[in-house]
């Protein structure tokens, strides 16, 4: 069950009176009864989202005696559901006024009808985000690029607050598997992409790049990883970008360069969209129009309308990708390693150029506000960001804040 809610009610009130003002009072909501837990509590804190639905006042001290078992049972915020009838907006105003004092989360969710469903959808859509979360086990495969100075991750706090494993899996290890891989066949839909003889020629080494992440996945048992990818330039003069290309497209978060802060954000995008997203480097910045373009050599193939071969934009190696995907609402986003800010502003993707001085896959996207272009320019986390193909920012903010 996605929505569970529980009730707090004082003996004083008439409880026919009660269970029909409740009734009336879900259906407002367009909420079924089979979310009503009642007075049981002990499954509270295991669905994507858990109501303390006070149904009257004088409900505060019932609370105080519930309240060691509910911070034992769930660290998520107390979200107190109130109708305002019977002075039950007194009594969680009462209620999370103490929270607030114990150094707790919590909201009340009051108001007009359609503003407290769309607060529940939100927040519903936010924990089964976080459900998925939980449990993963997330590999960096070599260690994060020598470029990368100031994108690490507090694997503790990561463990916390996420539930993601952090696994490190040695560089050597996948080239060892690279190299025992049997090359699998090139279908002609792959070669048909390829831009160049040279691309065609490098295609089998892509796929058995590809392969041996497949199997590195497998044994470890990971749902993604972020890989130290320029180290297969020198080791079997290919890249990683056709094989991220493929596994984000299965539902393997495939991060690039040992970025851990962006294989995060990958995540948390794949578990709230769908997607993993686009990880990008911002390349050019007009602050006067509020346009970014950003550019990298792989992008999941499921979130393109079509795409293109080329070599790997700074070597002139192996195989890159050229995706173009198609204009529209996207999301520009990116969390710390610390996980103690973020980066989330919707936008409208307007192009896809196709610069030779840039990475393959480029995007142009206009920021709704462009005032947050500062951003960049003043208090960026880290070079790569995500691009995720949908307007999330609300969701993100909730998840993170």
């Amino acid at each position: 069950m996605d929505i569970a809610i529980f009730t707090l009610t004082s003996a004083l009130h008439d409880p026919r009176a009660t269970e029909a003002s409740t009734n009336e009072f879900l259906n407002k909501l367009g909420l079924s009864r089979d979310c009503l837990m009642g007075d049981d509590y002990r499954t509270y804190g295991s669905h994507a989202l858990d109501l303390i639905y006070l149904r009257t006042g004088g409900t505060e001290g019932g609370f105080l005696e519930l309240l060691p078992r509910l911070v034992s049972q769930s660290s998520k915020p107390f979200y107190l559901l109130t109708s305002g009838e019977s002075n039950s907006l007194a009594a969680s105003l009462e209620i999370l006024s103490y929270l607030r004092s114990q150094g707790l989360r919590g909201e009340v969710l009051h108001g007009q009808p359609e503003f407290v469903r769309r607060r529940i959808d939100l927040l519903t859509t936010v924990g089964k985000a976080l459900r998925k979360l939980k449990g993963m086990r997330l590999g960096v495969i070599g260690r994060p690029s020598d470029w990368l100075i100031a994108s690490q991750a507090d694997r503790e706090l990561v463990r916390q607050r996420l539930g993601i494993e952090l696994v490190d899996i040695g560089i050597d290890e996948l080239l060892q598997a690279v190299q025992a891989t049997t090359p699998p066949p090139v279908t002609n839909e792959l070669k048909s992409k390829a831009q160049t003889a040279q691309v065609v020629e490098s295609l089998g080494m892509a796929l058995r790049i590809h392969k041996a992440l497949e199997q590195v996945v497998s044994q470890h048992g990971l749902c993604g990883f972020t890989l130290r990818c320029f180290d297969l330039l020198t080791a079997v003069r290919n890249t990683g970008c056709l094989a991220l290309a493929l596994l984000n497209a299965r539902g393997t978060v495939a991060g690039c360069e040992g970025d851990v802060p962006a294989m995060l954000s990958m995540a948390i995008g794949q578990a709230l969209v769908g997607e993993p997203g686009f990880q990008a480097n911002p390349s050019r910045i007009n602050p006067d129009t509020g346009q970014i373009l950003l550019a990298h050599c792989t992008i999941p193939l499921s979130m393109v309308k079509r795409y293109e071969l080329d070599t790997h934009f700074e070597s002139g190696l192996g195989v890159g990708v050229r995706g173009f995907m198609a204009e529209g609402p996207v999301t520009i986003f990116k969390v710390a390693g610390n996980l103690k800010r973020h980066f989330a502003e919707e936008g409208i993707l307007i192009s896809n150029p196709a610069y030779p001085t840039l990475c393959r896959t480029q995007q142009v996207i206009q920021l709704r506000d462009q005032h947050r272009m500062s951003y960049f320019l003043t208090d960026p986390i880290g070079n790569h960001h995500i691009v995720l193909p949908t307007h999330c920012k609300a969701q993100l903010d909730e998840m993170l804040n």
